[in-house]
């Protein structure tokens, strides 16, 4: 009888041992979880919103794409890429400006042989656009339109299409569709 005893009062020193061990960790987690959900709720999120997105095609194969790039998030951020169809542009075809804040109306069409000093770029409001090969910082709260000029990876045969445009940061990417137009008028 008495070896069973010993048997019974071992086994409850395992088992003893086992629940004070998977409480500490239980307790470690939650603990984790609330410093975790504390620093996160602090901190400033990222958030663009991109919109106003199309692109226009010319029978003589010149392209245009447009977009605006609204900073909603409470944080500056930097563009570091935009791919077209899966492309990646380069930062030498995008003309862009910065505003204040976001355009109520659509982006209009460039010209086929668009100048981009002094450009209507939507009802009424023109701007000299600039170019340059750096990504594009864009602080919290301000807008930025971009027009890019002959994307690589559309073309006349796309017109009717919907091609998808992603727009990356350092943390994040954001993906919008549109038609591809025809920009010949009658």
């Amino acid at each position: 009888m008495k070896s069973l005893k010993n048997n019974r009062a071992a086994l409850a020193n395992v088992i003893s041992t086992l629940i004070i061990l998977v409480t500490s960790v239980l307790l470690a987690g939650v603990v984790t979880m609330y410093a975790v959900n504390i620093t996160s709720t602090r901190t400033q999120q990222e958030a663009l919103k991109v919109t106003k997105q199309a692109v226009w095609v010319y029978g003589d194969g010149t392209v245009y794409a447009a977009l605006e790039i609204d900073n909603v998030g409470g944080r500056d951020v930097v563009i570091d890429k935009i791919q077209i169809r899966g492309v990646e542009v380069p930062w030498s075809s995008v003309y862009y400006i910065r505003l204040p804040s976001a355009i109520s109306t659509s982006l209009n069409r460039p010209n086929a042989t668009q100048s981009w000093s002094n450009f209507e770029y939507t009802d009424g409001e023109t701007a000299s656009f600039t170019n340059d090969t750096n990504d594009k910082p864009l602080a919290s709260g301000d807008t930025m339109i971009l027009y890019i000029v002959n994307p690589e990876s559309v073309s006349v045969s796309d017109v009717g299409v919907t091609i998808g445009i992603t727009v990356f940061t350092e943390n994040a990417q954001y993906y919008v569709e549109c038609n591809v137009k025809s920009a010949e008028e009658v």
